[in-house]
């Protein structure tokens, strides 16, 4: 890898590098912003559990509260004295002193009551249609309103049971200036039904402050109590009193079992809200507080997250850096010098000292190129071995196809020469039929006969002269076929030689394929970084196995080399016999004509007495006609085998040509090896 120039980005080294360091970065970021969330839902969850509580402490307190004045309540709807008192002022025919006499104790028990407990505002007691009221000190005046009658109405609709009227900023009759809630119940009177009265527990929105107190959520945390419709019946700014709250509880929250949860407020800030439903009451008590109130410590978090990436980032690169310079500027070295090796120079090297994955495969790099080296120099030389053999073969084969070609012109000319044979034996069997036809004339032509005497020894002689010459051709055929085997034998010689020389070259071409084998192996451990160590690999391979194709041509020419001179010689072995018969056969014809030129002199010395001796010319010119029958058959039997043993040599001398052709596409094999070799550098490189 280079980083001076540009970066390749396509490098293992850069590969490892961004690897590490995103893996870095992302798991510190990871880490650390899970670490913040993580803290925040657990601080979150902690508050929230622990608001949780103090909510439900409140609200027991609040339910104390609220049983307390309904348990105040009770014991006046219960007590005899008050009612005997409501329905003395109730009834018209009273006098006015009892009248003022139960007014006055009514008065001084609802005193009493709210004299003991500050927290009130007053204790009332009003009929339906408000035309009478007893009240404590201090109670304000009542108003007849549209609304205080609706909730008159209401309390007398409750049948006697408590119920609470929620937080009106000024009280139940719109006439305090204060908030306050109010518990509402019907005093029954079942015998005086005009007798009953709604009796009214104003209690001041301080008490309620008062109670919740001790009750923080959070640092700007706040508290209310809401009705089932969410309506405020008590908040820290008293101007709520009677509004929705925007922060609300629905059925399905309070379906829920926890009872906290995060909401948004009307200004978008994220509250945590915890809840309570009062026991007494169908209210609910609701704490809220910003989750920045409880999460601001873990915010530190950020800053010692953002610090450890910042450190993660610099290790990552730090080490990143050690790894481009340990790993992807060797690997980036190494893939240069397996391209240089690719294009076919074998003197580079490398020069790691390491020992680890990388110096080893520096080494077996060297080691490779090293054994390819000497294997194409190994190959080289046997290159050349091939190229002389092949040249040597072609010489051998020309010179054996000039021989083939004499062979066949001298035995045309033995062909021509029994041809003529032919004749003079047609002939003398004519001259032999022309002697038995004038035999009944051999008195009166003694002096003829004398002349054909003398033809025939002059015919005898020529043919005497045409056997020896037969004699001496046949010989020469002998003798040119005996050639012919040495030359076939050396030929063979030859085949065998060439295949002790593909001997070595096979081997070669195996421990090439096993050397290529080895090689794609070790780059197949190397990985990526062994790609390019495969494509050289792969090319020897590919070298190794047009070698062997080449070296296997030249096996199979060189046996249809061996197998045409087999044939050949079989064929000389066949002929050998025939020439030899054929050379008894001449010698035989050429005793016989010497015989016939000594009976043709006798047959003059005694051509005297032919006419005492006709007879036995009678028998003689019938042994004559027979030996002659028997020259002529010689003759043509001569002939056929002179034909056949000139077609016999028109093959070997198109075997010769072909042995010729093969030598030549041999030694163009031989020089493509060489040219193929030739792509390689195998000198040792200067340092």
């Amino acid at each position: 890898m280079k980083l001076r120039g540009h970066i390749q980005f396509k490098s293992v080294g850069m590969k490892i590098f961004v690897i590490l360091f995103v893996t870095v970065v992302l798991l510190s970021a990871v880490l650390g912003f899970s670490s913040y969330f993580m803290s925040k839902e657990i601080i979150r969850g902690q508050v929230g559990l622990a608001a949780s509580q103090a909510i439900e402490q409140a609200a027991d307190k609040l339910d104390f509260l609220f049983t307390e004045y309904e348990s105040i309540s009770r014991q006046l709807a219960v007590d005899d004295v008050l009612r005997a008192d409501l329905e003395t002022v109730s009834n018209p025919g009273t006098g006015i002193i009892q009248k003022t006499e139960a007014e006055t104790r009514i008065k001084n028990k609802l005193n009493a009551m709210k004299g003991s407990d500050e927290r009130l505002a007053g204790i009332r007691l009003v009929n339906q249609d408000l035309s009478v009221s007893y009240a404590t000190s201090g109670a304000t005046a009542v108003q007849k309103t549209d609304g205080a009658k609706a909730r008159v109405e209401s309390i007398y609709a409750a049948d006697g049971k408590p119920l609470w009227i929620p937080g009106m900023k000024k009280g139940f009759f719109e006439s305090t200036g204060e908030p306050m809630i109010t518990m509402g119940r019907l005093l029954q009177n079942l015998k005086r039904p005009e007798a009953e009265f709604v009796l009214l527990i104003e209690i001041k929105d301080q008490a309620l402050a008062d109670t919740l107190s001790n009750l923080k959520i959070g640092k700007s945390g706040e508290v209310r109590i809401l009705t089932a419709d969410n309506t405020i019946v008590h908040a820290a700014d008293r101007e709520l009193i009677e509004t929705n709250s925007y922060i609300g509880l629905d059925e399905e929250r309070l379906k829920q079992e926890d009872a906290s949860f995060t909401v948004s407020d009307e200004n978008g800030v994220r509250q945590l809200a915890v809840y309570r439903q009062l026991q007494t009451v169908d209210w609910r008590l609701l704490g809220y507080a910003p989750e920045s109130d409880f999460t601001s410590a873990a915010d530190k978090l950020i800053y010692v997250t953002l610090f450890v990436l910042l450190l993660a980032v610099l290790v990552a690169l730090l080490i990143g850096y050690s790894l481009i310079r340990m790993v992807g500027r060797p690997l980036e070295k190494l893939c240069r010098l397996m391209e240089e090796g690719e294009r076919g120079n074998l003197q580079v090297r490398t020069r790691f000292k390491g020992r680890d994955e990388i110096g080893r495969l520096g080494h077996s790099f060297n080691r490779m190129l090293e054994q390819i080296s000497h294997l194409v120099d190994r190959t080289h030389a046997s290159t050349g071995d091939l190229l002389g053999t092949a040249e040597q073969l072609s010489e051998v084969s020309r010179s054996t196809s000039r021989t083939a070609g004499e062979i066949a012109a001298a035995t045309g000319e033995i062909a021509q020469g029994a041809a003529s044979l032919a004749e003079q034996a047609d002939k003398g069997a004519q001259l032999s039929e022309e002697i038995e036809s004038r035999m009944s004339r051999v008195a009166r032509l003694n002096t003829a006969m004398d002349d054909s005497a003398g033809r025939v020894v002059e015919v005898s002689r020529q043919g005497q002269e045409h056997m020896e010459q037969l004699v001496e051709k046949t010989a020469t055929v002998s003798r040119m076929t005996g050639l012919i085997e040495e030359n076939s034998a050396k030929l063979k010689q030859s085949t065998f030689s060439i295949r002790d020389i593909l001997a070595p070259m096979i081997e070669v071409t195996k421990q090439t394929n096993i050397l290529s084998l080895n090689a794609s192996i070790e780059a197949s451990r190397a990985g990526t970084a062994g790609k390019g160590f495969m494509v050289i690999a792969e090319e020897i391979r590919r070298l190794a196995a047009q070698s062997n194709d080449s070296i296997q041509s030249v096996a199979e020419i060189t046996g249809e080399i061996q197998e045409a001179i087999e044939e050949t010689v079989n064929v000389l072995l066949g002929i050998t016999p025939m020439i030899e018969e054929q050379m008894n056969s001449v010698t035989e014809a050429s005793s016989i004509f010497q015989k016939v030129s000594g009976e043709m002199e006798s047959f003059i010395g005694e051509i005297q007495s032919s006419s005492a001796s006709v007879k036995e010319l009678l028998v003689s010119q019938t042994e004559l006609r027979d030996f002659i029958a028997s020259v002529s058959s010689v003759v043509q039997q001569t002939n056929a085998s002179t034909e056949e043993v000139a077609a016999m040599s028109s093959g070997q001398h198109q075997v010769s040509e072909e042995l010729v052709r093969l030598s030549g596409r041999l030694e163009e094999l031989a020089e493509t090896l060489k040219q193929s070799l030739g792509a390689f550098q195998v000198k040792a490189a200067e340092s």
